[in-house]
């Protein structure tokens, strides 16, 4: 069972016309007088309809001053509240039958209003953020410098690059242009600061360009696209449904943080060739982690505002994509006919 307590708070004139909407969204609800003049309504509501009853008592109740909704996850119900076919409400704009695939996919995300709340406390800029950004790409480095993979990996738990990265997805599919500023904003910061401490461990620490666990993350080979298209995907599925952001961070930070790092590293060193070879991979890695995070979104019903600038945003991506695929597969045929 996927589902949601909303508790809406109205004035007891507008308790008529509420439940009256919670009705068309909600399978069990109760009313609740509460000291002075408003009163409470209490539903459960199946996970993918939260958005829906929310959008709805905006438009019905969003000019009552004195309306306050709290939206809270449930860990159980008895008698268990259904997601089947049969409790499915109508779409709104019934084009055509949703298929089976579509159902499964929207059936347990978050609302928009909830990965809303989730992306845009993860974008302040706070000693907190700073510090985590820090932290990861140098224990990250340190890592690789060493040629510990367990400590890369530990350095991918911070995750602190991952609320920027579904940001800026989650902007570019719902076509939100100030999300997107923050995101961007945000992100560029995080990259700066994880150059900064690659460039800190390559000059405090002796650096030997050939391990193993720093070399990889100069070079791009095909399997890597495909790595960042998972990582994107899994991400954004991830995290729509309220998954911790630590663990789903492993899947973002890994195709992230390291080869940050590791340009920073061979940057303070003066290895020019190296440190391109790990921007590239970065860059490759956080294109396709977009171009899949949009997929991904747009595949869990995620409402863009207006098709045509989502999918313009999509399109310049792919383009992206495509132009460092030509590249990346232009040098590998040349290595292979070698």
């Amino acid at each position: 069972m996927t589902a949601q307590r909303v508790e809406i708070f109205l004035p007891e004139s507008e308790i008529a016309r509420l439940e009256q909407v919670v009705a068309r969204h909600c399978r069990r609800y109760w009313r609740e007088e509460i000291p002075g003049k408003d009163e409470k309504l209490t539903c459960l509501v199946q996970q993918r309809y939260t958005e829906r009853l929310l959008d709805d008592l905006e438009t019905e109740f969003g000019q009552v001053p004195r309306l306050s909704i709290v939206v809270s996850p449930i860990l159980a119900a008895i008698p268990t509240i259904a997601e089947t076919v049969e409790s499915e409400l109508p779409d709104r704009h019934p084009v055509r039958q949703r298929t089976a695939l579509e159902r499964w996919f929207t059936r347990d995300r978050l609302s928009t209003d909830e990965l809303y709340e989730d992306i845009e406390d993860s974008l302040r800029l706070r000693p907190s953020f700073v510090a985590t950004v820090l932290l990861s790409a140098l224990i990250a480095g340190l890592g690789m410098v060493s040629g510990q993979v367990a400590v890369v990996i530990g350095a991918m738990v911070i995750a602190p690059l991952l609320g920027p990265t579904m940001g800026l997805a989650m902007a570019a599919t719902v076509g939100d242009a100030r999300l997107g500023r923050a995101a961007l904003s945000t992100l560029a910061f995080g990259t700066i600061l994880g150059l900064l401490a690659g460039m800190l461990v390559g000059w405090a620490v002796e650096i030997d360009p050939g391990v193993t666990e720093l070399r990889n993350r100069t070079l791009v080979h095909p399997a890597d696209i495909a790595l960042a298209l998972a990582c994107g995907a899994a991400g954004v599925l991830a995290f729509s449904r309220g998954t911790s952001l630590s663990l789903v961070g492993v899947m973002i930070a890994v195709a992230l943080v390291p080869p940050l790092s590791a340009c920073g590293i061979f940057i303070a060193v003066g290895d020019r060739d190296l440190a391109l070879g790990a921007a590239y991979l970065f860059f490759t890695n956080l294109i396709c982690v977009n171009v899949a995070g949009i997929g991904t979104f747009l595949l869990q019903g995620l409402p863009p505002r207006n098709w045509r600038i989502t999918g313009g945003i999509l399109a310049l991506w792919l383009f992206l994509l495509a132009l460092l695929a030509s590249a990346l597969f232009g040098t590998f045929g040349l290595g292979v006919l070698q």
